[in-house]
């Protein structure tokens, strides 16, 4: 299911796997890198400092070799039920004005997670579409990451 508003977003999925794997393949670097970046884009690098506070960057490079720098701050850390971050880009032509907060739910389902993004704050309809878009995208990539 999702939700698209001017300002805010929310996307329900449900993955293939318990919440302690996906809370593990949102925080863990060495996870990250096989999913966290929309289907298309060559190589993802990941940096996290999983703590509040602590930071993460996630380098995604697209075939033509462009570049797409998303980074923030720990907002929220309760393994593995509940993570909130902050969300930009780097890019000037990507950057939002403000960073916009992403809050990511884990709930069990049997033997599966629900996942449950919402990302408020953006500075417009189409930013939101964008990223609705894009995160469709990379959760396609992390149920294929446990299919």
């Amino acid at each position: 299911m999702t939700t698209i508003t001017d300002t805010s977003l929310s996307i329900t999925r449900i993955i293939p796997a318990s919440p302690t794997a996906v809370f593990d393949a949102w925080t863990k670097p060495e996870l990250m890198s096989k999913w966290c970046a929309p289907e298309g884009m060559d190589k993802i690098e990941c940096t996290s400092d999983l703590k509040v506070g602590g930071s993460y960057k996630l380098v995604m490079t697209n075939p033509d070799g462009g570049v797409h720098t998303a980074f923030g701050t720990y907002t929220l850390i309760d393994p593995p039920f509940r993570l909130g971050y902050t969300w930009d880009w780097q890019e000037e032509a990507f950057k939002m004005g403000a960073p916009t907060q992403v809050n990511v739910e884990f709930r069990a389902v049997g033997e599966a997670t629900e996942v449950t993004i919402s990302q408020d704050f953006f500075p417009s309809r189409e930013a939101s579409e964008a990223h609705e878009t894009g995160w469709s995208s990379c959760l396609n990539r992390l149920e294929m990451l446990f299919g």
